[in-house]
């Protein structure tokens, strides 16, 4: 039972609006990568969608002990053991010498097993802190979702899910995972947890921008282009993918990413007017 879905992170909307508004030699940051962590972490729910009943998965958790902010991809709480996934989407060969993590290319990258140990540590901490799952026990696995993904000298005794273990580890975890009904204990920590989730806000990882210096207009949802009118007044097209969307639609949808990248505006014919540029008639707008 999903208790806590995975949505899309604002930070990655709002990083794919900008970069198609902003001028892209302008660009800062890097979505690619964004995307393909939130890409990575989706297929691995995707195995999940038949997990037993009496598991409950919490998804996209970001906790605090003792002022430490850290970050749970995926939490599965079964009848006696909690289960932290660290997922990674990570591509091409890798390979292990002593602590270091480095590619093929030679170049070192942060050592994920460190990360995992140190989310792991603050999570026991954050239990014990708050007297609660004191029955549980805690396990955190690094699991690598990518079949393009190769480890090298990996020893066996780390907690690590290669691509090509994923399927016989859960069905292990399954195995072991007593088959009994959902417990009051496992739903009340669920609770909890999903309690001291924080919101992140995304605005502290973007660029500095402006209403005045964005480009105007309604941005296809498919292709990240912007739309053009076509032969029915209803409807805009877009000049990539040809996929076709009613104005009221285009507006909505145009309105609520205004409310994201602008939080502070007020959402008003005229700003709506001017932020959608495309939509000629003023009074329109006002009656969607």
């Amino acid at each position: 039972m999903i208790m806590k879905p995975r949505t899309e992170p604002l930070e990655l909307k709002a990083k794919k609006l900008l970069n198609v508004r902003m001028n892209a030699i302008h660009n800062e940051w890097n979505v690619a990568n964004i995307q393909k962590g939130y890409e990575g972490e989706k297929q691995f729910d995707a195995l999940f969608e038949n997990s037993p009943d009496h598991w409950l998965i919490l998804n996209d958790l970001l906790l605090d002990n003792n002022n430490s902010k850290f970050q749970i991809d995926t939490l599965v709480i079964a009848t006696n053991n909690i289960y932290l996934f660290d997922v990674k989407n990570f591509k091409g060969d890798f390979c292990i010498e002593g602590d270091k993590w480095k590619s093929t290319y030679g170049k070192e990258i942060t050592n994920p097993v460190f990360q995992l140990q140190r989310c792991e540590s603050s999570f026991r901490q954050l239990l014990q802190n708050n007297r609660i799952g004191s029955e549980f026990s805690v396990a955190a696995y690094l699991v690598f979702v990518n079949p393009e993904f190769t480890l090298y000298n990996a020893l066996r005794d780390l907690p690590i899910v290669l691509p090509t273990q994923i399927n016989r580890f859960l069905e292990k975890l399954r195995k072991y995972s007593p088959n009994q009904p959902l417990s009051s204990s496992q739903m009340m920590l669920a609770k909890q947890l999903v309690a001291m989730n924080i919101d992140q806000s995304p605005y502290a990882r973007l660029p500095q921008y402006d209403f005045e210096n964005l480009i105007k207009g309604i941005i296809c949802e498919h292709c990240q282009v912007f739309m053009i009118n076509s032969m029915k007044r209803s409807q805009l097209i877009c000049p990539k993918c040809g996929k076709s969307e009613a104005v009221e639609s285009c507006v909505l949808r145009s309105a609520e990413e205004f409310k994201l990248l602008f939080p502070e505006k007020k959402i008003t014919t005229n700003n709506i007017y001017e932020w959608c540029k495309i939509i000629t008639c003023k009074k329109r707008i006002n009656r969607i």
